[in-house]
């Protein structure tokens, strides 16, 4: 199942000779940025670990339907492994029995770096002393933030983005229209998993849409309308959050190739780019410091117009 992740020749390369040689290590970090695709090099691995033969147990690794897989990750709005689940993974681990069907067991634990003093602590008993055949899958946006009582016991490898154009020949074979596939690989810069999401998943194509407005009005100079949309974020940090981060993406894609602000940012240029881009990195840092929600939408509305 390696092959099928995008790019990252030699990574599949080291890791697929020492799975067929029997030395693949115990405990895997995969370092990637989010949407580039190391949960799913994680779930690939573990596939062709647990189902060498392939088929449909395979298959079922990367759905995240495998009854021989166990996954941590954050929850809750500090998004940290709670040590209660670290253990409650580990006695499953160690008290129920393997299938016929699998050569070992996977333990996914996605976005390492949330693990926090305690649920490390108990993640650390059982790498250290690991029960036979379980292979412990770990993913983090940054090797620096994994504690390092658990980054020093992992084979750390890193999952770049892919070039644009192999992005885009992924997103065409997920059916995503040739004209879509393009733009979402150029303006995500090859990171497939966040153009899959911003297709896919409503909240996301919604925010991208949103941003797209917003550039419009800030090429238009038009603060009442900015304001009338920027209003519904009032009350919604995490959605008021997301949308920021979309007008990142969009003023640097902008910045990138200015055609990109005439041909699908409402006429943004360059220069309104870089403003809209100061106007949301000042609205980020008063939501990071709890600042007056329906203040910081008002003040943002007002500067990127």
């Amino acid at each position: 199942m390696l092959e099928r992740l995008a790019g990252n020749d030699a990574l599949k390369r080291e890791l697929g000779t020492a799975l067929r040689g029997g030395r693949l290590p115990h405990a895997i970090l995969l370092v990637g940025e989010p949407g580039c695709g190391a949960g799913f090099a994680a779930r690939c691995l573990a596939a062709d670990y647990l189902y060498p033969q392939g088929g449909p147990h395979a298959e079922a690794v990367l759905k995240k339907e495998d009854a021989e897989c166990l996954v941590l990750q954050g929850e809750g709005a500090s998004g940290q492994i709670p040590v209660k689940k670290v253990r409650e993974a580990r006695e499953a681990i160690q008290r129920s029995a393997l299938s016929t069907d699998a050569a070992g067991r996977a333990l996914f634990i996605y976005g390492a770096q949330n693990l926090n003093g305690s649920s490390a602590n108990a993640m650390l008993k059982i790498i250290e002393e690991p029960p036979e055949g379980v292979l412990f899958l770990l993913t983090a946006t940054s090797a620096a933030t994994v504690l390092p009582t658990i980054r020093s016991r992992c084979a750390a490898y890193t999952i770049a983005p892919v070039p644009t154009a192999d992005c885009a020949a992924r997103l065409r074979a997920e059916r995503l229209p040739a004209k879509a596939a393009d733009e979402l690989a150029f303006l995500f810069e090859g990171h497939i998993g966040t153009a899959l999401k911003s297709w896919n998943d409503p909240t996301a194509k919604a925010a991208l849409s949103m941003a797209k407005t917003l550039c419009g009005y800030a090429a238009q100079g038009d603060t009442y309308r900015a304001l009338t949309v920027l209003t519904k974020y009032e009350r919604d940090r995490e959605g008021f959050s997301a949308l920021l981060w979309t007008l990142d993406q969009l003023c640097s894609a902008v910045l990138r190739r200015p055609a990109y602000g005439q041909e699908q940012c409402g006429g943004l240029t360059p220069e309104g780019a870089a403003r809209t881009l100061n106007a949301a990195a000042q609205a980020r840092k008063s939501l990071t410091g709890n600042g007056n929600l329906r203040l910081t939408v008002a003040v943002l509305a007002g500067e990127l117009a």
